[in-house]
């Protein structure tokens, strides 16, 4: 189990010692047993609660059954396509115990999409949620290396069943003797940019997100009960979900549905969490909805938000309905979790914040210098201890995203004179109007401010004279409708708070924006249409 150097992980950055013989899911179960908790609640799912002791059953029981069941060998690979059920910690936790290095995967692609990752990454075995099961039956047998589909979640429990495998395997199991720098897990990248990449992380990284972002900026304790809208398959549901409540012994409430606000509405008023972990598109949603809870019906002490940046309007008025704000961060697949964050007491909405400790962050403008005067656009770059090893098989990727220590984020920042970060697109969004760079998050968030706008999102388009300009998609809140006065009032209100130029010369109001299954708005797709 690793140990902190530092008695106050709170005031500084830790220096976490990590022992080189190390297996992160033998340290996240173990460590509750150790401290007594074996009795207290892990998990609460659709279905019931799990005890920590629950937990650590079906981990092992999960670990011996790939090892002496499935036959699979350390490093051998098993592809997760599973909901937000007890299930998922079974088997990635298993996966991980065993040496098996687990690949969770978006539930919410196609067919085709699982055919590549498959085929990718070699899975010998796809673990796959019952309702999921259609998409996948027809690829066993055309992917040539995958042998098994093991079905999580089923009614009717057969011998592919995971309840099946779990009765195969045994309470006790020795963990696989891995290193801290092996490789323990891979995600995909979401594809918003191109073919999806496997990203390769290390044993040592799951206790890293903790130590230098979840205890020192969350405050995360034992005695905390979480939620994540974000699902496990996405890296900032991971540590929301598993990494973080595992490691201090919280409890963590999982929900299978898409995050609906109707669906996270009744989970807030069940189970009544202290942390909620959202994404800005939907903590829109839920303060657009007619049903959103009271303060009273909740005790929230802190919320978090990625994915994309949360838009100022939505920060503050989150803060005034329910007293808590809203610590709006920027992580990556790449980095794992959050490395830039705002800080309770100094909440800066309208900003990513500032650099997590133990993360160092730098902009670098289009010649590679690196940029330090306030307001000057560049792309950000990380290093820190939570970065992955790599793409899996893809080394151009790689080369181009992982430079040294540095790992490209791909996204534009500013810096102002205190300091903080400021979001301003990705770097293939920037526009570039009469010279001048426009973020498309900049007008996106005006537009989100107007009382009519519950969705924006902003483009560079042509005009006449083949210059870029910026054009808005707008989607109204519910009971409205566009017309050419509002297209008026829409753009006089961001000549009031921003730049003339930087309006929007074009406005087309739709029913909705097209996004990742994560809720990242796909603006290439958007580009597209435009081109048409």
């Amino acid at each position: 189990m690793p140990t902190l150097s530092v008695a106050d992980h709170r005031s500084s950055p830790p220096v976490i010692d990590i022992p080189r013989r190390y297996n992160a899911a033998d340290d996240l179960i173990g460590r509750n047993l150790q401290a007594g908790r074996g009795s207290k609640i892990a998990y609460i799912d659709d279905s019931g609660s799990y005890s920590y002791n629950e937990l650590a059953r079906r981990v092992n029981r999960c670990a011996s059954a790939l090892r002496e069941v499935l036959g699979l060998r350390q490093e051998d690979r098993v592809l997760m396509c599973v909901h937000d059920t007890v299930e998922f910690p079974t088997v990635f936790l298993g996966a991980i115990k065993a040496g098996v290095i687990p690949i969770a995967v978006n539930t919410l692609l196609t067919a085709h999409d699982y055919e590549y990752m498959l085929t990718d990454s070699r899975a010998r075995v796809a673990v796959v949620s019952a309702a999921l099961l259609p998409l996948f039956e027809p690829l066993l047998g055309k992917v040539d290396t995958l042998e098994r589909i093991v079905v999580a979640g089923t009614a009717n429990p057969g011998e592919d069943s995971l309840a099946a495998l779990l009765e195969g395997g045994t309470d006790d199991f020795d963990a696989a003797p891995t290193l801290a720098d092996d490789a323990c897990f891979w995600l995909y990248s979401s594809g918003s940019t191109g073919a999806p990449k496997g990203t390769v992380h290390i044993h040592s990284s799951l206790i890293q997100t903790v130590e230098l972002y979840a205890r020192p900026v969350i405050g995360i304790a034992e005695s905390d009960v979480v939620f994540s809208a974000a699902k496990l398959f996405f890296a900032y549901g991971l540590g929301n979900g598993l990494t973080f409540p595992l490691a201090v012994g919280a409890t963590a409430v999982l929900m299978a549905e898409r995050p609906t606000p109707a669906a996270v509405f009744e989970r807030l008023r069940r189970h009544r969490p202290t942390i909620f972990y959202g994404v800005p598109t939907l903590y829109a949603s839920m303060l657009a909805s007619a049903d959103c809870p009271t303060a009273d019906e909740m005790r929230l002490r802190a919320c978090t938000s990625a994915g994309e940046a949360l838009p100022e309007e939505i920060g503050k008025r989150w803060q005034q309905r329910f007293g808590v704000d809203i610590l709006d961060g920027i992580g990556s697949t790449e980095m794992l979790h959050i490395f830039l964050s705002n800080r309770a007491g100094s909440v800066r909405y309208g900003t990513t914040g500032k650099p997590v400790p133990g993360y160092a962050v730098r902009l670098i403008d289009d010649e590679g210098m690196e940029v330090t005067e306030p307001g000057v656009p560049g792309e950000l770059q990380i290093s820190g201890p939570t970065a992955a090893a790599y793409y899996w098989n893809n080394r151009e990727k790689t080369r181009a995203t992982f430079q040294g220590p540095w790992t490209r984020s791909g996204d534009k920042y500013q810096i102002d004179a205190e300091g903080y970060y400021i979001y301003a697109g990705r770097s293939d969004d920037m526009l570039k109007v009469s010279g001048i760079y426009v973020s498309p998050i900049e007008v996106e968030s005006a537009l989100i401010a107007h009382e009519a706008v519950l969705e924006a999102a902003v483009i560079g388009a042509e005009d006449d004279d083949k210059l870029i300009k910026p054009k808005a998609y707008i989607v109204l809140k519910p009971g409205l409708e566009a017309d050419d006065a509002l297209r008026e009032q829409l753009k006089a209100h961001v000549k009031r708070l921003l730049a003339p130029y930087k309006y929007p010369r074009w406005m087309e109001f739709v029913d909705e924006l097209p996004k990742t299954a994560t809720g990242k708005i796909q603006r290439f797709k958007l580009r597209a249409a435009t081109a048409r």
